[in-house]
């Protein structure tokens, strides 16, 4: 490698897709894991079609896909597991170019991450590795760690260090950050299984609105399947998860002789925000920067969209085309919006599952409410998140509904020189514009015409002239 390289710390998604970014961006990067080999079992199970996105910035959008379960959407049940409401989501693309949800063993997901890095120039993974130490010092970082399996003690100079490394995170631990609390803590036991022949289930999400215990079961990829009940106060993940108990809890779904229980184990699901996410050339992403409840299933995709953020800043200052302070934006823009994202899926777990018997009847009534317009029904399957807050990179203005800047430009099917092209991939890594006629003008003088068969773009368009989009596909302004 030629000149410092940028140290990831953390090989788990968030880790490989944030030194994929900064590959593709021509900076050389080391990835450093603490344990020797990748954990084997499921942990995040989602992904959403914007994340896709951020999959397909780094080539591997299809091959993730082709390991993927489409997610039917949402089923809310009673306590008897009778259907209250249901909120199908279409399995074919939607705006983002890619199926609205999706379930992914988080395995496989991280295999196909691991076999581009394995083959992308200018990355260097040592696994095993635990860090011990940061020195920051004019224009980088010397990062210390030690081998797990030697013993060696190892150092490096790099240019900037990433914290990827999850919800213990010793990155933040070691530049001194510390964890807010957004809400309680909620104790669950999380159950994973292997079908022996498959379940006769909807493929979706099924919300258990039980006042006794309530659950989540869905169907993730394949013969593999999660169940999530929350525990009573003192009740322990052990006690659940004996033989007896355990069958009357799978009992609505399977019996406990027709699946295998990969394992059985309390989760704690937090809501928390670290208080910084900078310190100098060292930066937090991913679970290392926030913690959210499971309930909008946005755990995962929020740190990968960090890191697809974080990426275009970063090399942006480190080959001197913008200064430090570029990096100041990162917090600025992405705390706001996982602090909205945590604070949904705070308020939906609590109108899921809170509340007791009195909660269930009001649930009731609300639901059966909802299903009868459609307008509020489709709220709960549309994908889209909170639009980044005005800003130095987001110029967020205009009438209330049309405010494009700080929102995700859509991603049709575009046709150049008679090809159907995916958007993000005709766009490149840079800025760009778009006019109204279908033009792409790139900073250097070059243009490109671009098809628009759906006619999606051109409606996205139809009352502006020209929107400026960022690296990240994120609306910069907008001129009308």
């Amino acid at each position: 490698m030629s000149g410092a390289p940028v140290v990831v710390v953390g090989a788990g998604p968030v880790g490989l897709t944030a030194a994929l970014l900064l590959a593709r961006r021509g900076l050389p990067v080391v990835v450093v894991e603490r344990y020797a080999e990748p954990y084997p079992l499921p942990r995040a199970v989602h992904l959403d079609d914007e994340v896709f996105r951020v999959l397909q910035a780094v080539g591997v959008a299809d091959q993730v896909a082709a390991v993927c379960r489409s997610m039917a959407g949402l089923r809310v049940l009673d306590g008897a597991h009778r259907v209250l409401a249901e909120f199908r989501r279409a399995p074919d693309a939607g705006s983002n170019g890619w199926p609205q949800g999706s379930f992914v063993h988080q395995p496989d997901l991280e295999a196909v991450l691991a076999a581009a890095v394995a083959s992308a120039p200018g990355i260097e993974v040592h696994r095993g590795g635990e860090v011990t130490g940061l020195e920051q010092h004019a224009g980088g970082v010397t990062v210390r760690w030690t081998d797990r399996g030697t013993g060696a003690d190892r150092s490096v100079r790099a240019a900037a260090v990433l914290g990827c490394d999850g919800a213990n995170s010793t990155v933040r631990e070691l530049i001194g950050a510390r964890m807010r609390d957004l809400g309680p803590a909620d104790r669950w036991l999380v159950v994973d299984a292997r079908a022996t022949e498959p379940l006769p289930v909807w493929p979706g999400v099924h919300q258990v609105c039980d006042p006794r215990r309530a659950a989540t079961f869905m169907p993730v990829t394949g013969d593999r399947y999660r169940w999530e009940f929350r525990l009573a106060p003192g009740e322990t993940a052990a006690e659940l998860a004996g033989p007896d108990r355990l069958a009357s809890l799978l009992a609505p779904v399977a019996r406990t002789a027709d699946v295998e229980v990969l394992r059985a184990v309390e989760y704690t699901f937090r809501a928390q925000v670290a208080d910084r996410w900078r310190a100098g050339r060292v930066l937090l992403a991913g679970d290392a920067a926030h913690l959210t409840p499971p309930f909008v299933g946005q755990g995962l995709g929020l740190g990968l969209r960090d890191v697809h953020q974080l990426a275009w800043k970063l090399a942006a200052v480190l080959r001197g085309e913008a200064p430090d302070t570029l990096l100041d934006t990162y917090q600025a823009e992405r705390e706001p919006h996982a602090r909205a994202l945590i604070r949904v899926a705070l308020l939906l777990g609590a109108l899921m599952t809170g509340g007791g018997r009195g909660g269930a009847v009001v649930r009731r009534a609300v639901l059966a409410a909802v299903r009868r317009i459609p307008a509020v029904a489709r709220l709960a399957t549309d994908s889209r998140t909170p639009p980044l807050p005005r800003g130095p990179l987001v110029a967020r203005r205009g009438r209330a509904g049309r405010r494009l800047a700080g929102t995700l430009l859509p991603q049709p099917e575009v046709l150049v020189d008679g090809r159907p092209r995916r958007l993000d991939d005709v766009l490149g890594d840079g800025y760009v514009e778009i006019t109204s006629d279908l033009r792409i003008r790139r900073p250097d003088g070059t243009a490109l015409s671009i098809e628009d068969p759906s006619g999606a773009l051109r409606h996205w368009l139809r009352d502006v002239s020209l929107v400026r989009i960022r690296p990240d596909r994120i609306v910069r302004s907008v001129r009308r």
